[in-house]
């Protein structure tokens, strides 16, 4: 029997096959140099978007290669004993076989990640997708590809927000002096040292016991982290909508493990990929666009001060960063700076 006959081996409903029939399938794709099953890497599980994503996107293999690839998620960044910056590192090598990354997290391997980390680059949903969806989008796919990893779509975890159990953020001077958890990316630490913080790098796992220990004062990161993450009860009492650093996702998998599969196999993935983190990005900004701001609500309600910010409060931000800024973009590459500021700029326009 050749390699075609056995992908094509199956039923109609895979859920019906008796077990010995399902032992001589798996025994058949096993043949064809399948495993039992891909291990799928993410830093937060359920009830996050993020997880959310890696849930739908295990469901839609499954059901469309009738059961030929079988992903299970590992959150927590628990493949790597829970240093998120270690993620595309081990994908590479063959430790994890997919993954759903955050570019921040991927920045260390891959400097040209940061861009997306550029203080008050983005700006909003429109500047967002101008830069993931665009030429800027297509290049950083290119640069994870000869990096060794196959890129198959962009999800979203949002917009970063800044809180803290100290006092409500308003302006550059509110920052000084606070002790706020930043990831693993120096990128950060220039932001918040400009800012007059005190910066400090530490997982999410560690992260959230040294909130409540009171180790750290503030952190940065999407409101459905915050409710998710309940960090209301972490003493995170104020919130400040500044909407500094938007953080795409990028579903990928290791090189040798999706040459593995069969092309019909490959193409499957493929678009379950894109329809996953299309199915994501929708989840991760439901409650937070024009007319929708159910979740910002929800964070009211949890007796928490939500601050928005004006455009002439957010430009005294942009200001206070702008040396960090600089530092970046010299890092990044000027050209592709300027590139990803004239698309998001063309994105204002339109809007």
């Amino acid at each position: 029997m050749n390699r075609r006959t056995l992908l094509k081996a199956g039923v109609a409903s895979f859920g019906l096959v008796a077990a010995p029939a399902l032992i001589g399938l798996r025994q058949a794709w096993a043949q064809a140099g399948y495993k039992a099953e891909y291990k799928l890497s993410t830093v937060v599980g359920l009830p996050f978007p993020w997880g959310q994503g890696g849930e739908i996107l295990g469901n839609l293999v499954r059901e469309r290669t009738e059961g030929r690839i079988n992903i299970k998620m590992y959150p927590g960044a628990s493949l790597v004993s829970g240093d998120q910056t270690r993620e595309f590192n081990a994908m590479r090598q063959g430790v994890i076989d997919l993954a759903i990354g955050s570019t921040i997290n991927w920045s260390p391997q891959l400097k040209q990640l940061n861009l997306f980390s550029m203080p008050f680059l983005a700006q909003d949903h429109a500047g967002l997708d101008a830069l993931v969806q665009g030429p800027i989008g297509k290049q950083m796919m290119d640069l994870v590809e000869k990096a060794g990893v196959v890129p198959l779509s962009w999800g979203e975890n949002g917009f970063r927000e800044v809180t803290n159990s100290k006092r409500e953020i308003r302006t550059p001077a509110d920052m000084k002096g606070l002790k706020f958890r930043v990831v693993g990316s120096p990128i950060f630490n220039d932001t918040f040292s400009a800012l007059g913080a005190n910066p400090t790098q530490m997982s999410w796992a560690d992260a959230q016991p040294a909130l409540a220990s009171g180790a750290v004062e503030g952190q940065e990161n999407p409101l459905h982290i915050f409710t998710a993450a309940k960090l209301h009860n972490l003493a995170q009492k104020f919130v400040t909508r500044w909407g500094y650093v938007a953080d795409p996702l990028i579903f990928a998998a290791n090189k040798d493990v999706f040459n593995s599969w069969s092309a019909k196999d490959r193409d499957i993935v493929r678009q379950a990929a894109l329809d996953a983190g299309k199915q994501e990005i929708t989840i991760a900004r439901k409650g937070l666009v024009p007319g929708d701001l159910a979740l910002v609500n929800e964070v009211k309600g949890l007796g928490v001060t939500v601050t928005e910010l004006s455009a002439a409060e957010k430009d005294a931000f942009k200001a206070a960063v702008k040396p960090a800024y600089e530092k970046w973009t010299k890092e990044i590459g000027a050209d592709l700076v300027k590139q990803a500021e004239a698309a998001v700029a063309a994105s204002r326009k339109k809007a």
